[in-house]
């Protein structure tokens, strides 16, 4: 392959990607040259440069949540492409496009010990198909309908040009959405719902607003849409009882609180108790997505609803005051001293400075189920969070391309529309390097981002290895206490830093309005009251 063929290639795939594409991650290499040159070339392109793999495509992944539509991360070839791979994976199991573009070695390179050369093609299995170019015939055949998309180029020496190639695209602006190819919906037809029987809706990610069930009372995940009727998530132990006693409007009442039938929409995983619902013998479970995945075992399944009655005056009334108890018992536990400054309290001050136009980001473990307890989602609140596999993944990465995609849909704002992400300190630790971001590089301009740091591993404290009789190794293999300076860190990649103590002084933070465009809260909290905590929420 000589010099003109080496770059006609990488401009054609290029040239093709810039049909589905804005945005693109681009890792530096040597094999990918030939794609660097042609993709800063382009002014139909945003170009956002990462030198660590793995946040480059955590960082399009963010991107791509708010775009609704692919983002390409570009990388060299050997290790930098399985680096990706946990990007790809989030992003199959959310449903989200993405496109990884790889350079690979020619074929006759492989398997003779070449430097940065392993096997690329079906290296991401299920997750994604990989798309083959070895010659310019192989680049209209390149095929961008599958959410999860891998193109793998083989490019021969030389890899730089002679000059560097001229300009090509024009500007352009454009709004959320799909680009050459529409959404890709599953349709599973209609199902029948009667919501004259006892109906309770489930809607976890993924969800959206199903006509037909405007006015069912609705337990919804953080990122899920506003329900009218919202259930609060504690709610779901009194509806895995026949009956139960409860007080409401100043009397008491004896109800049957099982509901008959439950609506599952979407993909919900927070609430173990929420659930055990879907697991009742006793409860019949419809599934409604968009998606080829359906939780729990449904015993009908749809993609929209024939809803025929109207939900009982009777079990409207139990859902509220059920609902009620749960959010009074949140409110009750926050105001009592005894369990200190905990994850939960980093919530609650955290949902309190939310307004309208405001955009959140949750890390998975604790920060999204304390979301969920204080009461998101909330109307006018966009929130994303990882619930595919639901990993702490990426999840810097992901908050700074959320960022990035939701202030371009803002060009006339005078200052970027406010993204605040929650997470916890592992969470954090683990994807440090998404702050790192060249000077020349786009960058947030109102990003802030939440540590709530109890110093390891919180959510273990309530899971089953936090158990009294299992102490012993809890520290060393599930605390994983680490005694990193976050302010150390921030300062390192840029950022600004505060750190807040008490709810007052997280307040104070949240709203200061002439935050630095990337700031890092750090509120210390303790997880030795976490198990005691969940256990008085549960109660």
């Amino acid at each position: 392959m000589n010099d003109s063929i080496s770059m006609d290639v990488a401009a054609k795939v290029v040239e093709k990607l810039a049909e589905h594409v804005t945005d693109v991650v681009l890792c530096p290499g040597s094999r990918n040259s030939p794609l660097a040159y042609a993709l800063l070339a382009r002014r139909d392109l945003t170009v956002h440069v990462r030198i660590d793999e793995r946040s480059a495509a955590f960082t399009a992944l963010g991107l791509a949540r708010v775009q609704r539509r692919h983002v390409a991360v570009v990388m060299t070839s050997g290790t930098a492409v399985a680096n990706t791979l946990p990007a790809m994976v989030e992003a199959h199991m959310s449903h989200t496009p993405l496109a990884v573009v790889s350079a690979d070695r020619p074929e006759r390179l492989h398997g003779t010990g070449a430097s940065q050369t392993i096997w690329q093609q079906g290296i991401f299995g299920r997750y994604a198909r990989t798309q083959q170019v070895a010659t310019l015939d192989d680049v209209p055949q390149l095929d961008f309908t599958e959410d999860q998309v891998h193109v793998n180029v083989a490019l021969d020496t030389p890899l730089v040009p002679d000059a560097l190639p001229e300009p090509a695209g024009a500007p352009r602006r454009v709004g959320p959405g799909r680009l050459g190819t529409p959404p890709i919906w599953v349709d599973h037809g209609a199902v029948d719902v009667d919501l004259g029987r006892d109906t309770l809706v489930i809607a976890g990610d993924e969800a959206w607003e199903v006509p037909g069930l405007e006015h069912v009372p609705t337990i919804a995940e953080p990122t899920a849409p506003t329900p009218f009727h919202q259930v609060h998530p504690l709610a779901a132990r009194f509806f895995a009882q026949s009956e139960v006693a409860i007080s409401h409007d100043g009397g008491d009442f004896a109800a049957s609180t099982k509901p008959e039938q439950v609506v599952v929409v979407g993909h919900p995983t927070l609430h173990r108790d929420v659930m055990a619902l879907l697991a009742d013998p006793d409860i019949e479970v419809i599934g409604v997505s968009r998606t080829e995945t359906f939780t729990g075992r449904p015993t009908r399944r749809g993609s929209r609803v024939n809803a025929t009655g109207q939900p009982s005056d009777t079990w409207l009334k139990i859902c509220e005051a059920a609902g009620d108890v749960g959010a009074q018992t949140v409110r009750d536990a926050l105001a009592d001293e005894q369990y200190g400054f905990t994850g939960l309290h980093v919530a609650a001050a955290v949902a309190d400075t939310l307004g309208v136009g405001d955009t959140l980001v949750l890390g998975s473990s604790n920060p999204v189920r304390d979301a969920s307890f204080v009461g998101l989602p909330f109307d006018g609140v966009s929130t994303y969070s990882a619930r595919g596999a639901a990993g702490i993944d990426g999840t810097v990465s992901q908050a700074v391309g959320v960022a990035l995609a939701t202030q371009v849909l803002h060009p006339a704002d005078i200052r970027a529309p406010r993204t605040v992400a929650l997470m916890g300190d592992l969470t954090f630790l683990h994807d440090i390097n998404g702050l790192l971001i060249g000077p020349d590089e786009p960058r947030p301009g109102n990003l802030t981002i939440v540590v709530a740091n109890d110093d390891g591993g919180g959510i273990f404290e309530t899971l089953e290895p936090g158990a009294d009789n299992l102490r012993r190794d809890f520290e060393r293999a599930f605390g994983t206490a680490h005694g990193v300076g976050v302010d150390k860190l921030a300062q390192a990649y840029g950022a600004a830093y505060r750190r807040a103590e008490s709810i007052p002084e997280l307040l104070e933070a949240l709203m200061d309005e002439e935050a630095e465009p990337i700031t890092v809260i750090e509120a210390p909290t303790t997880r030795a009251t976490r198990r005691a905590l969940a256990e008085r929420l549960r109660r």
